[in-house]
C-alpha cells in the first residue's frame, strides 16, 4: 500500500539559546572587568615592591659604603689595591662636612636673635614682604645753601657723605615725609655776631601742614656778642622726637639769615625715622 509522501515536519527551534547566550556574555563581561581590576591592583602592588626594593638597594649601597669606608681606616684595607681607599675617604668626609652644615645652620638663625626678624612696624605699605633689615634707613641730612631770596627760611643741600632716601625730599628749604612715624628731627646753625645789636639770634624748627598754621617744634636761643671783632662765630644746636603724618613737611627759620654761617659743617639739618 503506497503511503502518500509529505515533506518532514521542521525540528523545533530551541528556547534555551537565547538565554544561555545572555548568561555567557554576562560571565564574560564578568571575567573581563574582574582581570581589569586585578590588573590595576598587581600593578599598584608591584609598584609598591619596586619602590620598597629601591629602599633597600640605598640601604644596601650605604651599607657598603660604611662597610669599605670601616675597612679603609685598617691597615690591612689601606693595602688593599681592590679598594681606592683615597677616594672613598674623601666622600665620607664631603659628606661629614654637609652633614655639619646642615647642623649648624638653625643654630646661626637662633643667634641671630628676633630682632632680625621681619616686623609688620617696620615695613612699608608698599614694602611688606621685604624684611627690615634689608631696607635702607629712612633718614636725610642735608648741609646749609645760602640763597639770594628774601626771608628767613634756610634752604638745603644733599650732601656726599650725608644719607638720603625717596621717602624724605627737600624742596625750598621745605623737607617732606612720605611715610608716618616717629621721627627724630635735628639742626644746627652757626651765626656770626658782632656789632651793637644785643637781641638774642633765634632757631626755629616749624611743622608745616598745608591749609594750616605752622606749628612750632623746637626752639633754640642764644645771646650775641658785642664784641669789636666782625665775626664771632657761634652755633645754636636743638633736636627732638615728633610723630608726624605722610606728607607733613618742617623747616627751619631763623631770625636773621644774613648772619649764618655756611661753611662746611657749621650749619646743617637732619630727619630720620626711629
Amino acid at each position: 500500500m503506497n503511503e502518500p509522501y509529505g515533506p518532514e515536519a521542521p525540528r523545533p527551534i530551541s528556547s534555551t539559546s537565547p538565554s544561555i547566550m545572555k548568561m555567557f556574555m554576562g560571565f564574560l563581561a564578568v571575567f573581563i572587568v574582574a582581570q581589569t581590576i586585578g590588573t590595576v591592583l598587581f600593578c599598584l602592588y608591584l609598584h609598591m615592591k619596586m619602590d620598597k626594593m629601591e629602599d633597600v638597594l640605598s640601604l644596601n649601597e650605604d651599607y657598603i659604603f660604611l662597610k669599605k669606608v670601616q675597612k679603609c681606616q685598617t691597615a690591612e684595607g689601606q693595602r688593599s689595591t681592590l679598594l681606592d681607599c683615597e677616594k672613598i675617604l674623601k666622600g665620607f668626609q664631603n659628606i661629614q662636612c654637609k652633614d655639619r652644615a646642615l647642623k649648624e645652620q638653625p643654630k646661626f638663625e637662633m643667634q641671630r636673635g628676633p630682632e632680625h626678624h621681619e616686623h609688620p612696624h617696620l615695613t612699608h605699605k608698599n614694602e611688606t614682604s621685604v624684611p627690615a633689615e634689608k631696607r635702607e634707613p629712612i633718614a636725610v641730612h642735608l648741609a646749609g645753601q645760602q640763597s639770594n631770596k628774601a626771608g628767613s627760611v634756610l634752604e638745603w643741600k644733599e650732601t656726599m657723605y650725608g644719607p638720603t632716601n625717596s621717602l624724605i625730599s627737600n624742596k625750598e628749604g621745605k623737607v617732606k615725609v612720605e611715610e608716618a612715624g616717629l621721627y627724630y628731627i635735628y639742626s644746627q646753625v652757626s651765626f656770626c655776631t658782632g656789632g651793637v645789636s644785643s637781641a638774642p639770634f633765634t632757631l626755629y624748627i616749624y611743622l608745616h601742614i598745608p591749609k594750616e598754621e605752622d606749628r612750632l617744634l623746637l626752639r633754640g636761643q642764644k645771646t650775641q656778642s658785642t664784641s669789636k671783632p666782625p665775626c664771632e662765630l657761634q652755633s645754636i644746636r636743638v633736636g627732638g622726637v615728633f610723630n608726624l603724618r605722610e606728607d607733613d613737611m618742617v623747616f627751619v627759620n631763623v631770625t636773621d639769615s644774613t648772619k649764618v654761617n655756611y661753611n662746611h659743617g657749621n650749619t646743617y639739618f637732619g630727619i630720620f625715622k626711629l
